[in-house]
């Protein structure tokens, strides 16, 4: 059994003699000094440069997909979590700046640079915007309805363009990872990653150091 599995038959297993002690069944809980093993991190899933063009590199036919182009060109450009994404109002941006302000964890907020293809998809999408707005929603992307873009939206129209484009199902988050590796990749500044994606412990951004040891490899060198 994997770590996952060991770890849920121990807490079960802890309930169970717990119960028996509050019974008076028992007289010790034999469980409770066993230690569960610790689960292995899995490495995110990154999608390389080569596919990060071939999903994103493409004209857009239709309000529907100029906005999708400028949800997946934002959520690789500034590595956003699905959730800042759908939360982005009109006024969360900054288009002569290039920036946008996201609304993170912990209510934290932090701004992030936006990448020059991005800032033109989103200008692309602004145009046509108006003509779905009919709630006067403040929400960046709208739903055919006019309101805000749900979470699970977001992700089947994702899921939608991806296989429209010939390409394994991609997640917002894939596109968060594909950002993270590939800043750390061409930077090698971890700080700045970790500022980036509003991690508030830097291990929580190491992770992607394991995402291409080949690269590491020939920093160390």
């Amino acid at each position: 059994l994997n770590p996952r599995s060991l770890q849920r038959m121990l807490s079960s297993f802890r309930s169970f003699f717990n119960y028996l002690l509050d019974e008076e069944i028992i007289g010790i809980n034999p469980a409770s000094n066993i230690s569960s093993p610790k689960s292995a991190k899995l490495l995110p899933k990154a999608l390389d440069t080569d596919l990060v063009s071939k999903l994103l590199d493409f004209k857009p036919n239709g309000n529907l997909e100029i906005r999708d182009k400028a949800i997946a060109e934002l959520l690789y450009s500034s590595g956003l979590r699905l959730s800042e994404l759908c939360g982005l109002d009109i006024d969360s941006l900054s288009i002569k700046e290039r920036t946008c302000r996201v609304l993170g964890k912990g209510n934290k907020t932090r701004d992030l640079p936006i990448g020059e293809k991005a800032i033109k998809a989103i200008r692309d999408w602004l145009l046509v915007r108006d003509i779905m707005s009919v709630s006067r929603s403040k929400a960046l992307f709208l739903n055919k309805n006019g309101s805000r873009l749900s979470n699970r939206s977001v992700q089947l129209r994702l899921e939608k363009l991806s296989k429209k484009r010939g390409l394994p199902l991609v997640s917002p988050h894939m596109l968060r990872h594909s950002f993270a590796s590939h800043i750390l990749e061409s930077s090698g500044d971890l700080r700045a990653v970790q500022e980036m994606l509003g991690h508030s412990d830097i291990g929580t951004t190491q992770i992607y150091t394991k995402l291409d040891f080949q690269h590491l490899s020939k920093v160390y060198d």
